[in-house]
């Protein structure tokens, strides 16, 4: 069996905010680098972070809950680029333990939501929205890291991460949580559907691959 070639990837949305925001990013990182300060501690900062939002989700406080995501997204960007700053190994227990609390974060968030909508609200059928917003988040995370893991290329699709948490952001902010549960889970059945069609489209291309 031959090994998968991956053709490198256009830059996506992230990458492109992420070089955008490393004039901002640098000096802060710099000067935690300077204290030996530990990434995994902004990780789990980040994480533990989502359940304030979700005390001001239950409480009806979109605005707050959107502030409160406003603040604490920046965190998810300094931990990786603590991580190079310090040397780390890349692909270490770091980035797993990354990847692995972004997606408790997520559970968490949007547990808030299915909680606000059941008990606050009690409204079943967007407490169902709010479930297949989470099912579609986790599994537009999982499309990616299960075709990296086989050798595919899956950095494709219109809600990933940072396009997730912008909406989350906006939208809470203007206190639209309805129009943000539907556009969420929409738009992350779309993005899995997008990353399962781009990695069978490139198993297409090399068919030895699937041997």
């Amino acid at each position: 069996m031959s090994k998968q070639t991956v053709k490198p990837s256009r830059p996506t949305i992230t990458d492109r905010a992420r070089a955008l925001a490393k004039p901002a990013i640098d000096p802060i990182v710099t000067f935690l680098a300077r204290y030996r300060f530990s990434p995994d501690t902004l990780t789990i900062a980040g994480m533990l972070g989502h359940f304030l939002v979700v005390w001001f989700v239950v409480q009806d406080q979109m605005f707050w809950a959107g502030v409160g995501l406003l603040v604490i997204a920046p965190l998810d960007a300094l931990d990786g680029s603590l991580a190079r700053k310090l040397g780390r190994k890349q692909g270490g227990f770091g980035a797993f333990l990354d990847s692995t609390l972004d997606r408790i974060a997520e559970i968490i968030l949007f547990g808030g939501f299915i909680y606000y909508y059941t008990a606050v609200r009690q409204d079943t059928l967007f407490a169902l929205i709010a479930y297949a917003a989470l099912t579609g988040s986790i599994m537009v995370s999982y499309t990616r890291s299960r075709a990296e893991a086989l050798g595919y290329d899956c950095k494709t699709g219109l809600f990933g991460r940072l396009e997730r948490y912008v909406l989350l952001v906006v939208f809470l902010l203007l206190g639209l949580p309805d129009v943000l549960m539907v556009l969420l889970a929409v738009g992350t059945a779309v993005t899995t559907a997008q990353r399962m069609w781009y990695v069978w489209q490139q198993s297409e291309r090399n068919p030895e691959n699937n041997e």
